[in-house]
């Protein structure tokens, strides 16, 4: 299908932040934009007021006339976590529409346009939202669709006036290998989605494809370490062909030089730990090689303000430091963990975790562990099970089970304000994919009135 005939596009899933932002691409091209999620959230009233109809009815009967039959014009877009059973889905399915997957889509906006991709088990939301903030605060330019929400512009979506776009290049159900970028950026490669690969090698051979997709003038920039046979590397301190060096704390920022073929010193960072500052090199690597200026580049670092949900502050004040975070992989965990680490030593850290999906709990469950058991006191709620069915003997119990810090515990989402509510931490941090995020505002009160 090609992107000039598509005037009518139906979302189902709509409220995901990666459909979101395609649904917000499509209505500011002028399509008529509507589509289905099973919850009403924030994103989705956004969407309602930006003008598209949104419906959380799973029935045929909610569709509007102009989505009851299959027309040329008409694309159904759907994203893998909707459940096989769902009846709008087999709706368009039997009905003869035209239906493409979320990345699919991305290949069709992308296709004839400068792609710069970001791909990566952890870091490509902040990555690649740092890369369409370098572009669009120096005036270079682009249109994005980003993982998240972007402070700056509060929004999972920018639009440009040139031919360059920005997209998150999604690993999970191979999403990314309808891509051909023109720049590539792989930020990690931990094994993750092994119910999607099975193992870990499966996973890397997915990468390898994604690389090898890059177009014959491409530049792919890939982490120090990875195994991945080409590409320019960078890294923090290490022997790569772009590093971030002399990385210090001032303040709440960090603090940087630039090494590659060209420098920059003291480059300054709002978003903490040393898995931001490689972020942000990498960026800086991508801006450089678009040809934009060093010094609008540094400003435009300085100026990011990063993005909801990665190492949010909700409470900033002297006697309380809250935290929000989207980490779910132990990796990611693991950064967390040292960023705040890093900028609050010596305070006792509570941390709430919400497992997310049985079989990535089952998976890691030795890791996850691990690097939870370095919290000062944890309170785990029970794993979201996304598009998952339980698995006998995998729940937050099992979790514990294998925990070596003692000050732990399972609480239900009650159970974890009241115990907030009692304690009053100093300093608190909440992580998780699923919808833990229904407790941030509870957990702000609770502390800013305490």
């Amino acid at each position: 299908m090609e992107l000039e005939a598509i005037k009518q596009v139906y979302f189902v899933g709509i409220g995901g932040i990666g459909m979101s932002a395609i649904a917000r691409y499509f209505h500011k091209r002028g399509c008529q934009v509507s589509g289905y999620d099973k919850t009403r959230t924030l994103l989705t009233m956004a969407l309602e007021e930006e003008g598209m109809l949104v419906s959380y009815t799973d029935e045929p009967s909610s569709l509007a006339g102009q989505f009851l039959s299959p027309a040329a014009a008409t694309l159904i877009v759907y994203t893998p976590a909707i459940p096989k059973d769902s009846k709008l889905l087999n709706y368009f399915r039997d009905n003869g529409f035209d239906l493409k997957k979320r990345s699919q889509v991305l290949g069709i906006i992308s296709k004839g346009q400068f792609c710069i991709a970001v791909a990566g088990t952890h870091g490509k939301t902040t990555t690649s939202s740092i890369i369409a903030h370098l572009l669009k605060d120096t005036g270079y330019g682009c249109t994005a669709f980003l993982g998240g929400i972007a402070t700056n512009y509060q929004s999972n979506f920018l639009i440009g006036d040139n031919d360059v776009v920005v997209v998150e290049a999604d690993e999970y159900d191979r999403s990314f290998l309808t891509l051909h970028p023109d720049i590539a950026v792989i930020t990690s490669m931990d094994a993750d989605h092994l119910d999607i690969y099975g193992d870990a090698a499966q996973l890397t051979e997915s990468f390898r494809l994604f690389a090898a997709q890059l177009k014959e003038e491409g530049t792919l920039f890939v982490k120090k370490g990875l195994p991945i046979e080409k590409g320019i590397t960078y890294s923090v301190d290490l022997d790569s062909t772009v590093r971030a060096e002399n990385i210090r704390v001032e303040g709440s920022e960090f603090v940087f030089d630039y090494k590659g073929d060209q420098q920059i010193n003291d480059i300054h960072l709002l978003l903490p730990g040393k898995h931001n500052v490689e972020n942000a090199t990498v960026a800086i690597a991508v801006a450089l090689k678009l040809g934009i200026d060093k010094e609008l580049i540094k400003r435009a670092v300085a100026s990011f303000t990063g993005v909801k949900r990665r190492f949010e502050y909700i409470v900033k004040e002297e006697k309380h430091i809250y935290i929000d975070d989207y980490a779910h992989h132990p990796e990611e965990l693991r950064a967390c963990f040292d960023a705040v680490r890093q900028l609050y030593p010596g305070h006792q850290l509570t941390v709430i975790f919400q497992p997310h999906l049985f079989t990535r709990t089952r998976d890691f469950a030795d890791d996850f562990a691990a690097v939870l058991s370095t919290a000062d006191e944890l309170l785990l709620l029970d794993i979201y099970p996304a598009r998952e069915l339980p698995l006998e003997g995998i729940d937050s119990a099992f979790l514990l089970g294998k925990m070596t810090l003692k000050n732990s515990k399972v609480l239900s989402k009650d159970g974890v304000l009241e115990k907030i509510k009692q304690d009053k931490p100093a300093l608190l941090l909440t992580v998780g994919a699923g919808d833990i995020d229904t407790l941030i505002a509870p957990l702000k009160d609770i502390l800013t009135n305490a």
